[in-house]
């Protein structure tokens, strides 16, 4: 595996090249449709892409945990997490990948 890692920057650089948009107005549809994911989060919407995944907002509740070092009981508070499930679609491409 690669260490690289996809950036703002890298999707606003492919949309320049594949699409034909100036580097700036690739990089603010790049930011605008980042911005339009995490209101609809915010706001307890699923964000839903096809063929790629399923993100959405999880409320969990509070609960004991224990501090694996010392068995010390400790309280956890409750909280919103943010899931990703990804298509089957995403799942057979990501494992194809892994055969090379």
């Amino acid at each position: 595996m690669t260490d690289k890692t996809l950036t703002r920057m890298d999707l606003s650089e492919a949309i320049f090249r594949e699409v034909g948009l100036s580097r700036n107005d690739a990089s603010q549809l790049v930011e605008s449709v980042l911005d339009h994911m995490s209101d609809a989060l915010v706001s307890g919407e699923q964000v839903k892409i096809s063929s790629f995944g399923t993100f959405s907002v999880r409320d969990k509740t509070a609960r004991v945990g224990r501090n694996p070092k010392t068995g010390e009981e400790v309280p956890i508070n409750p909280r919103r997490v943010l899931t990703f499930r990804p298509s089957h679609l995403m799942k057979d491409r990501v494992a194809a990948g892994n055969k090379s």
